[in-house]
């Protein structure tokens, strides 16, 4: 950053390095990666700046922000309001006073909780975890000068994480689950990084086998490795901003953390903030890792706020349409993708496994998989979520279709099942509820029956869906979810193999992993595109289906 370096590569392979007259001032480390996929860069990253650890599961459902609240009573009916209408819903995320005039906290900075908002702060967040929620609470003004290479260093300084981490203790104690240091733009490099540090270390200090969440504005090379999510900051509620936000997130994927998402609906409205720019920026957050809605005016950012007839707190100059106060449409639509996200559950939660082992992220750009295709390599606006599925959000107002490109190989339309042969632009006519998705020949899609948070017991079983037209294979992750037993052996991982030729599928647990049981389960096998289906009882030993 500010250098004035010069780096030179050519079509050989080689490359050079020659700092410029202000890096000679100091030491530098130089590392050189010699990388025949894009894969292997970003395995060498990983295992230069750390791997980032496996998220606890709740933090891959929804999660719904809220800023000006009216009271107590508020509060609950939002929660109670989720689980009425049976939208999935995992945390319940609180701004804090100072950003807005009745938050959960006194003011900027403050970690005690406002008494018009919590009342009974033990009780208030009772009643919320009654009801299966996780919560989350919003904590600015860290000091500029934080600093720490660990916790439990001694210090008599109160900006060392070992004497700030201390503030957050009693929230913690009264049953906070999670934390969302915001700001941070201010901050120098290793201040950004201590406090990512702070949320991790300190929570494991006083929870030591319960995996901490927190979600950070900023951050630097290196604080995927103490578990900080990040998001892309206040942005526009605006069609332009919802299209570039793709790309801001396969980049930052490939740059920093495999854990990122968007304040779905944008922070700032604007007049482009109507029913259908929210339903299409809500499509897109459900396949990015964080799902969370958040922003200005914020009875808009819940999926029945678009029906409501009425704002809400109005906090920006720029109000939507009034006209749109009506649109019904919304909440349906939000109601596909929120059940869509738990279904993928499963999927999703082996691909932070695989994020943690390879640095690989969920979100991936095209060319990770398909470096030599130069289509694929100039495609910003669409990408894969993990290897075999390809999301095309709709980034246009008034789209009736989507123009996307299909890799080499055939694909399946998702909500219908017809096969495309890839290698090709293909033209999908879409709706206000239509993101189209395509899933690869020889993919083994898993589907999670519907859940309203991500640790309900459901009765339906896990569904293993089958796109044939080549070979294929699997790897479903599994562990508790919650613990740190993983980092102690405590997963399991088993190995799904799709003969095509003979039309069968066998399942065997891997030995070679790690040590966790496997308890016996129905599983479904769904073969695409007629969805003809067969259950059977798995009890961990190899087994064919056909």
């Amino acid at each position: 950053e500010g250098t004035d370096a010069d780096i030179a590569g050519g079509e050989d392979g080689k490359g050079s390095f020659r700092p410029g007259e202000n890096q000679r001032r100091w030491p530098m480390d130089i590392y050189v990666m010699a990388c025949d996929q894009p894969g292997d860069a970003l395995a060498e990253y990983v295992r230069l700046t750390g791997r980032p650890p496996l998220p606890p599961k709740w933090a891959l459902g929804y999660m719904q922000s809220h800023r000006t609240l009216a009271g107590p009573d508020e509060v609950l009916q939002v929660a109670r309001t989720f689980r009425e209408k049976q939208l999935p819903c995992d945390a319940l995320i609180y701004l804090g006073t100072g950003y807005c005039p009745a938050g959960w906290n006194t003011g900027h900075g403050s970690l005690e909780f406002n008494p018009r908002t919590f009342d009974r702060p033990a009780e208030n967040l009772q009643r919320l975890h009654d009801l299966h929620f996780k919560v989350v609470l919003h904590v600015n003004h860290a000091p500029k000068d934080l600093f720490g290479a660990s916790l439990n260093e001694r210090s008599d300084s109160p900006t060392h994480i070992g004497n700030y981490w201390p503030r957050h203790q009693r929230a913690l104690k009264l049953g906070v689950d999670g934390w969302w240091p915001d700001d941070g733009d201010e901050l120098p490099i290793e201040a950004r990084l201590a406090r990512h540090r702070c949320y991790l270390e300190g929570s494991l200090a006083d929870q030591p086998n319960v995996r901490p969440w927190s979600l950070h504005r900023t951050g630097y090379a290196g604080a995927q490795r103490y578990g900080g999510w990040i998001w892309s900051g206040d942005v526009d509620s605006q069609w332009e901003t919802l299209a570039a936000q793709v790309s801001v997130g396969l980049n930052h994927s490939l740059s920093l953390s495999p854990f990122w998402g968007t304040d779905t609906g944008g922070f700032f409205p604007t007049k482009e903030l109507t029913g259908e720019l929210y339903a299409r920026w809500f499509q897109f957050s459900a396949f990015c890792p964080s799902f969370r809605a958040h922003g200005r005016t914020w009875h808009l950012r819940l999926p029945w706020g678009w029906n409501l007839g009425e704002f809400g707190p109005i906090e920006h100059n720029a109000s939507p349409d009034a006209s749109e106060l009506h649109n019904a449409q919304v909440e349906a639509v939000c109601r596909k993708y929120l059940e869509l996200r738990y279904r993928f559950l499963t999927c999703n939660y082996t691909l932070c496994r695989e994020a943690h082992d390879t640095g690989w992220p969920l979100m991936r750009a095209l060319w990770l998989h398909y470096p030599t295709d130069p289509q694929a390599v100039s495609r910003g606006d669409e990408y894969l979520w993990g290897r075999d599925v390809l999301v095309a959000p709709v980034l246009t107002q008034g789209a009736t279709e989507r123009r996307l490109y299909l890799p080499a190989g055939d694909w399946y339309d998702y909500w219908t099942g017809e096969r495309h042969a890839g290698q090709r632009e293909v033209t999908r006519k879409v709706d206000l509820a239509t993101l189209p998705l395509f899933v690869r020949a020889g993919a083994i899609l898993p589907l999670d029956p519907v859940r309203q948070y991500t640790d309900q017991p459901v009765a339906e079983p896990l569904t293993f869906q089958i796109y044939p037209g080549a070979n294929g294979e699997y790897r479903w992750y599994q562990d508790d979810g919650a613990s740190l037993d993983y980092q102690r052996g405590q997963y399991s991982w088993t190995r799904l193999q799709w003969n095509d030729r003979d039309q069968r599928l066998r399942i065997e647990l891997e030995t070679n992993g790690g040590r966790r049981t496997v308890a016996p389960t129905e599983l479904r096998v769904e073969l695409v595109p007629g969805r003809e289906s067969r259950t059977i009882r798995w009890e961990g030993k190899p087994i064919e289906v056909g």
